[in-house]
């Protein structure tokens, strides 16, 4: 029979299934499922890849953009032709019943056989692209065998085609049935290509195609999949191939329109409305959007660099580089990649105004990252703390631990059906899933969701299609350690080998960190050309002067600058001083609360550091080095607060979520640049307002940090110095018109008065740099007066840039600076065990997959893989309850509702795997929890509800759970 024939009613076997219903003996026939794959492959060419992925796929294929369409729908209908084999066929008694009797008879010995789908499907698929003429050989790079390993991958791994084993064709044809079998299997794989009017036949894959065309086949297969989509069908297959291909893809038109996966164009508006409260842009902006879209035009996709002062503007800048991406050069979208939960959060409420200022009909704003069920704003779930929804001016620090953050038509706000309001970004049905929210035009996710596409998970193919249609912006892009920036580099050269744009902000990167992550990106962008990749002949060479933009095209690797003229301009206009005072303090803990507190310690040291604010009104914050300093703190500062409870907050990793994520979203009200700012608020905290979080303080002290973070803690003072000189005076009564904001760094001191970081700080930063930064700051006589921020960038290069010669002046700093690099060494040889090969160095495609590595296991940065600690309490009738009033019992049964999940993960609080790895009966959660993998690994923390002194033993460790302070931890020796 013809091809034409075949398409016919009645013109093929429709016997073998893909779907088999054993209640309802229902079959889906396979060859329907096959054509539903790549139509809706094809309908996600049109609606779904945005132009700069379609090109790197016709350009992967060496073939027009058509015939990549084409050859794209193709593979991905060939995703499940390995189920046409008798060992799948057989699983289903009802459906092997349903065969053709020459199917059954030619099954041979193998129809018991166990069959994995996706190798199946590999195996059968090469012979199948040599029969239509792609480019053979055998080898792992050959076009036949690497269109079998998308087809095998699109399972979400990719596997090794062991060309003279058994992905050899006689040992197929005997794994695969006999010559019906494989004639059947000819018959389907000739109609879909007919049917997507795939007529060439590459006879190259470039790697970042196959990448790209195993992700489309992979997101096809998920969407046609679900059981909604073809249950219906199965009832009416009273249709040929052709007739159902052509309701295919009518149904994938639709399918596409329900899941908001089709791309949209934002219609464009005034400077003003996208970016409010910002009237006009400043100068480094004005001169990017002068000089970008010129550049993207002529040159194409690139890397842009902008480097400028905190709360100058910078987010502005990444979103005008987002679309003039967009508009020049093929990318669709953005991705904003934050290196924290909490700035992941703030970072998606700023692109959910800016998306919703351009009033599209439908653009979902996704956020992903661990804990986006904390976020009530964004899950539209205030139920997950049990309790109701507060006014906006209620919601402060002092109530009793279950308010929320409130509802409304701000950023992240209530869900409303107007054109506009957070109905229209709201994620529904398919994109509400995690594991697919990166796939969202609009996203904003923590840095690690993007890491992990550079690392052998499964499903990291459909991760890089997610990243590549947009233009990923890495802000914060200095914030990463040795272990986890070598993941971002290598991120970053895929980025390159996709041409895909990307821009990176940063307030403190020193030039050797910008160079290193261009030059990634440049040579992934090279090598997949086949050119040569940039050699840097010095650390400036991809550094933008500071503040700044650089913008190098991934087709020449030339750079381009910010003009000094307009950069001037920028300093001039932006500049705003600042103090940094360090004071030399002796640090001991409280102890009990009435102990006297000597004159030179450090906790006295804090509270002279904010008397005026204390006594006389105004905003400060108190950032501490560890949870334990900050509870500490909070506790002397306590005894002698002379105001109301809700000005003191206390602001930490160790409270459970919901009132973390309450306080937080309190802080960004009421001290952002539109909040009802307090007549007097002390803020007592960690590292958690270091990045990213738009607030404003009149006085800061600090404990000893890194300058870099010593810095971006400098740039929350004062933060809206200029804005607020228009908008009347918010600063309290004792601030005149020539104050020059402090931060004051506390030095702590060992016995010889030198500096000594005492032990129990941990490893949150290298000694060495802690110990430079507190040279650097001697040697200035511990008070520093600077300009923000053009004073900034020569500090940062002293204390973290490679070859700082100040780094080198003393024995000490010498001998601290070789350990730190033994250990940066050490940090990166574990970080690149699990890396993928660069693009250009993949021979197979299961290179990319030589390691089984699961999402729960990828490790893309050191010692954040903590345990989740459940308090709860025990109430008179013997029962626990997440609350200590016994108003939430603990949900204890086999099938727990989402709310009940979300609930009690909201009442978790993340604590290190060795403080509860000596756990005992009591601390083991309900059996019923076992089967949900979010529950499954939860430690209790049981107390009794009338008891709030007490405490869990785990071996040396002992917790417990203080309403005011948190989470408090004391080890026994």
């Amino acid at each position: 029979m013809t091809i034409v024939e075949d398409a016919r009613l009645g013109g093929i076997d429709l016997g073998p299934y893909a779907e088999f219903d054993a209640s309802t003996w229902t079959a889906y026939p396979l060859l329907f499922r096959l054509l539903d794959d790549a139509a809706v492959a094809g309908v996600l060419w049109d609606r779904f890849l945005s132009g700069s992925q379609r090109a790197v796929i016709a350009d992967g294929l060496r073939v027009g953009l058509e015939q990549a369409r084409s050859g794209t729908a193709l593979l991905a209908g060939l995703r499940e032709l390995g189920k046409l084999v008798p060992g799948f066929q057989r699983r289903e008694y009802g459906g092997w019943v349903r065969l053709e009797e020459g199917l059954v008879a030619d099954a041979g010995g193998v129809a018991h056989a166990p069959v994995q789908v996706d190798r199946s499907s590999m195996h059968v698929t090469r012979g199948v692209l040599e029969g239509f003429g792609f480019g053979g050989g055998g080898g792992n790079g050959s076009a036949a065998v690497r269109g079998a390993q998308c087809v095998g991958g699109m399972g979400g791994r990719f596997l090794q085609f062991d060309v003279m084993g058994a992905g050899e064709a006689r040992r197929v044809a005997v794994a695969a049935g006999g010559v019906a079998w494989q004639e059947l299997r000819s018959r389907y794989a000739a109609l879909v290509r007919y049917l997507t009017r795939a007529g060439a036949a590459p006879q190259t894959i470039t790697v970042p195609a196959a990448l790209l065309i195993t992700g489309v086949g992979t997101l096809a297969g998920r969407l046609s999949g679900q059981r909604q989509y073809w249950a219906g069908e199965a009832h009416m297959p009273a249709f040929g191939a052709a007739e159902h291909f052509a309701s295919a893809r009518a149904r994938a038109v639709e399918l596409l329109e329900q899941t908001a996966l089709e791309r949209v164009e934002l219609e464009p508006v005034p400077f003003s409305i996208a970016h409010r409260p910002a009237d006009e842009p400043n100068a480094l902006q004005a001169s990017l959007m002068e000089h970008l879209p010129g550049l993207v035009a002529e040159r194409g996709a690139g890397i842009t660099v902008i480097t400028d002062g905190t709360g100058s503007g910078k987010s502005v800048a990444g979103l005008e580089a987002a679309r003039i991406n967009s508009q020049r050069c093929g990318a669709s979208g953005v991705v904003w990649l934050m290196p924290t939960t909490a700035t992941a959060d703030a970072a998606w409420q700023m692109l959910d105004r800016y998306v919703r200022a351009h009033q599209p009909e439908r653009a979902p704003v996704t956020l992903v990252h661990s804990a986006t069920w904390l976020n009530a704003a964004y899950s539209g779930s205030p139920a997950v703390t049990g309790a109701a929804p507060t006014s906006a001016g209620s919601a402060g620090p002092g109530g009793d631990g279950n308010t929320v953050l409130p509802s409304g038509d701000g950023p992240g706000g209530g869900l409303d059906s107007r054109r506009g309001g957070r109905a229209v970004t709201a994620p529904q049905g398919f994109l509400a899933g995690h594991d697919v929210a990166l796939l969202a035009q609009f996203a904003a996710a923590t840095v690690d969701q993007a890491q992990m596409a550079a690392l052998p998970v499964q499903w990291s193919a459909l991760r890089l299609l997610a990243l590549s249609g947009k233009t990923v912006v890495v802000d914060e892009a200095h914030a990463l350690t040795p272990f986890s920036q070598l993941q971002l580099l290598r991120l970053l050269d895929w980025l390159g080998a996709l041409r895909t744009p990307v821009v990176l902000l940063s307030a403190t990167m020193p030039a050797s960190t910008s160079s290193a992550l261009v030059t990634a990106y440049l040579s992934g962008a090279a090598r997949a050309a086949g050119r040569r990749p940039p050699a840097v002949t010095q650390e400036e060479d991809f550094a933008p002067s500071y503040p700044g933009w650089l913008f190098a095209d991934a087709e020449t690797g030339t750079a381009h600058r910010m003009q000094p003229a307009a950069r001037a301009r920028h300093v001039l206009a932006g500049s705003r001083p600042v103090r940094i005072a360090m004071r030399g303090v002796i640090n001991q803990p409280l102890g009990s609360v009435d102990r006297v507190v000597g004159e030179g310690e450090r906790l006295a040291a804090v509270a002279g550091a904010i008397s005026q604010v204390i006594h006389d009104g105004g905003c400060a914050a108190v950032s501490c080095a560890t949870v334990a300093v900050a509870q500490d703190t909070y506790r002397y500062l306590q005894r002698t607060w002379p105001g109301r409870r809700e000005e003191l907050v206390l602001l930490h990793a160790r409270f459970p979520g919901f009132v973390r994520e309450e306080r937080t979203g309190f802080l960004r009200r009421v001290l952002g640049p539109a909040g009802v700012r307090p007549g007097r608020l002390v803020v007592v905290t960690t590292s958690l307002l270091d990045t990213s979080l738009d607030v404003d303080v009149d006085v800061m002290v600090s404990d000893l940090a890194s300058m870099a973070r010593l810095l971006q803690r400098a740039g929350r003072l004062a933060r809206f110095h200029l804005a607020w000189k228009s908008a009347g005076h918010r600063r309290p009564s004792w601030w005149r018109q020539d104050h020059v904001p402090q931060l004051t760094v506390l030095q702590p001191l060992g016995q010889s008065g030198a500096t000594a970081v005492p032990r129990e700080w941990g490893t949150a930063e290298p000694g060495f740099v802690l110990h430079a930064t507190a040279a650097l700051l001697e040697a200035r006589g511990s008070d520093l007066y600077l300009d923000l921020p053009g004073g900034v960038q020569e500090l940062v290069e002293q204390v973290h840039g490679d070859h700082s010669a100040f780094s080198e002046q003393t024995t000490a700093l010498r001998r601290l600076l070789a350990g730190h690099l033994q250990r940066t060494t050490a940090h990166e040889h574990l970080s690149a065990v699990h890396l993928i090969p660069p693009a250009a160095r993949i021979s197979s495609l299961a290179d990319l997959h030589r390691q089984y590595l699961t999402a729960a296991d990828a490790v893309t940065r050191l010692g954040t893989l903590p345990r989740r600690l459940l308090p709860c309490y025990f109430t008179l009738g013997g029962q626990l309850a997440l609350d200590r009033a016994g108003r939430q019992p603990l949900p204890d049964q086999t099938h727990l509702q989402p709310g009940h999940i979300l609930r009690i993960l909201a009442h978790t609080v993340p604590v290190p795997t060795a403080w509860v790895a000596r756990r005992s009966l009591q601390h083991r959660p309900p059996a019923s929890w076992q089967q949900d993998p979010l529950l499954a690994d939860l430690v209790l923390l049981p107390a009794a509800a009338g008891d709030p002194g007490h405490a869990e033993r785990f071996g040396r460790h002992v917790l417990r759970m203080d309403d005011e302070l948190g989470l408090v931890h004391h080890q026994t020796r």
